[in-house]
């Protein structure tokens, strides 16, 4: 067996090189969500993480490949946060939004890193830029999925694509909502903002899906 494919402590070479990866992000998310990606450097990444810069080779061709894949790293983590709260919360529509949107807003209040990313460093840097663009689309989709399930089938059928423009704006709003009390501009308590996005998404929701919604 080779050096490269050989068990080390019952751990495959596969495994060891997946850790170094994980240390390599997490050190990433350190420096950038405290620093931001303009000080982000092979050296200082590595460094952080305590390898050897060949190491940084073997998983990314430059630092724009590791600023991606930390990005999409953390918007799966949320996406898993909120998918198991959603599932574990009662089933009507209220809780599961409530469920959902408190989901994503702690775990921006756990991890001050996460929140500069997100909504600072994404903002900034223009592969991001076009990535978050993506992923509000992606989350959209979900909130629009969500809803079909809840609502039934023949809700999007008759909506049409008015439920995903109308999920960009309650996604996008809830967006700006979010940075507005994390920078103090909006001051109200973290149940207020998870209890007042929750009306918002209800009301939309059931508006569309209701009978009364207006033909055109």
């Amino acid at each position: 067996m080779s050096t490269a494919k050989r068990a080390y402590g019952g751990v495959s070479a596969a495994d060891r090189r997946a850790q170094r990866r994980d240390a390599l992000l997490d050190a990433a998310h350190e420096i950038v969500g405290t620093r931001g990606f303009a000080k982000l450097t092979v050296s200082g990444l590595c460094a952080e993480a305590g390898l050897n810069e060949r190491y940084y080779y073997e998983s990314f061709g430059d630092l724009e490949a590791v600023l991606t894949t930390l990005f999409d790293r953390i918007v799966g983590e949320l996406g898993r946060a909120i998918l198991e709260a959603v599932a574990s919360a009662p089933d009507n529509a209220d809780a599961k939004s409530k469920a959902a949107i408190g989901a994503a807003v702690d775990m921006l209040i756990d991890d001050p890193c996460t929140v500069r990313i997100l909504f600072t460093e994404a903002l900034i840097h223009p592969t991001l830029a076009a990535r978050r663009s993506e992923t509000m689309h992606t989350l959209a989709s979900l909130v629009v999925a969500a809803g079909q399930q809840y609502y039934g089938p023949a809700t999007a059928l008759r909506v049409g694509d008015r439920a995903h423009f109308a999920a960009m704006h309650l996604v996008g709003g809830l967006h700006e909502t979010i940075t507005g009390w994390i920078d103090g501009t909006l001051p109200i308590s973290r149940d207020e903002l998870v209890d007042r996005s929750t009306e918002l998404f209800v009301l939309v929701g059931g508006y569309l899906a209701g009978e009364t919604y207006p033909a055109r």
